[in-house]
């Protein structure tokens, strides 16, 4: 089959599934069930669920009592963004290496027509001749997140209109955005997100939530939980399996988000900016116990509080 085909195929691809939250995590997880071997791709589908269970928190029953709609759009702008971002780097590459398989030939010298850095062109080569599955797990982690760093997290926009704002803020000193991999039984597992703006912080939370993912006696009900749980977005998709929680109190995305329409603006490669760090291919440092349904429960209702505490003050102080 000639390159230009498959190049064109996964352009439309990439375009095709890179409309919104829900299509990015429905992408990467269908991917995982052809190709259960490349495992980030099961990472990134429960990550993104959670990116999309955030935005979603912007405009439920709680956070539109605390912060005003301007300072809600620009966070869920952030998280859709950098969503976007890494989802146009790297579904391109599952589908050259999907090719790669279908047609029984390495074809990663076409990962050059869609700008995927010289570090993940030399990993694919490498993966393809070891089939080492968590040195990729791993270079994967290490590039996405240098991938969003210039365009994402350092861009004078989001600098200044979200990371320094009190919002940002709140959440990060008090740890309540974190990554949750929820089961059918109600038991919620993973870390909180701190130090956001940090590079070589998100690669650790990434190796913290692979180590997680993949723990060998928790894998099966997290692939349980993604294969019996349609992703809407909404925190009801696993607060249904919760015994005390009866009602959604987040709405699902699609029915309030609209389609938000992106552009390639930075095509540099990080890895002939930056330099590697030996500390990312450092093993997974596991602070505390990784089962986080109390903690997370309890930092949820401190949020539901605050708001109530602040949206009587703000009546009261009118």
């Amino acid at each position: 089959m000639a390159n230009e085909y498959i190049i064109e195929k996964i352009k439309n691809e990439t375009k095709k599934h890179n409309k919104d939250n829900i299509s990015r995590t429905n992408a990467y997880f269908y991917f995982y069930l052809v190709h259960s071997d490349i495992k980030w791709s099961f990472l990134a589908s429960m990550v993104s669920r959670n990116a999309g269970w955030n935005m979603c928190d912007l405009e439920g029953e709680h956070f539109p009592k605390i912060f005003p709609e301007s300072v809600r759009t620009r966070l869920f702008l952030t998280y859709e963004r950098a969503n976007w971002t890494i989802f146009e780097d790297a579904y391109p590459q599952l589908m050259i290496y999907h090719y790669s398989i279908k047609y029984n030939k390495p074809l990663f010298h076409l990962l050059d027509y869609f700008h995927v850095s010289k570090f993940m062109v030399k990993e694919w080569w490498h993966y393809y001749h070891s089939n080492d599955r968590n040195r990729l797990l791993l270079a994967l982690i290490i590039n996405e997140q240098n991938v969003i760093q210039r365009p994402v997290i350092e861009h004078p926009y989001f600098k200044s209109k979200v990371f320094h704002t009190p919002l940002f803020r709140m959440q990060d000193i008090l740890h309540i955005n974190a990554v949750v991999f929820p089961t059918l039984t109600g038991r919620l597992y993973g870390d909180s997100v701190v130090k956001f703006q940090k590079v070589t912080e998100r690669i650790a939370l990434g190796k913290r939530l692979s180590f997680i993912l993949f723990h060998p006696e928790l894998y099966p009900q997290f692939l349980k939980f993604a294969v019996n749980t349609k992703h809407t977005g909404s925190r009801y998709d696993y607060e249904k399996y919760i015994d005390n929680v009866r009602k959604p109190d987040t709405p699902a995305l699609r029915k309030t988000y609209p389609v938000i329409a992106h552009h390639w603006h930075d095509s540099e490669d990080w890895f002939q900016q930056n330099k590697m760090k030996e500390k990312w291919y450092d093993p997974a440092h596991i602070k505390h116990d990784i089962n986080i349904s109390k903690w997370f429960l309890q930092k949820q209702e401190k949020v539901k509080y605050f708001a109530k505490v602040l949206y009587i003050l703000k009546h009261v102080c009118k």
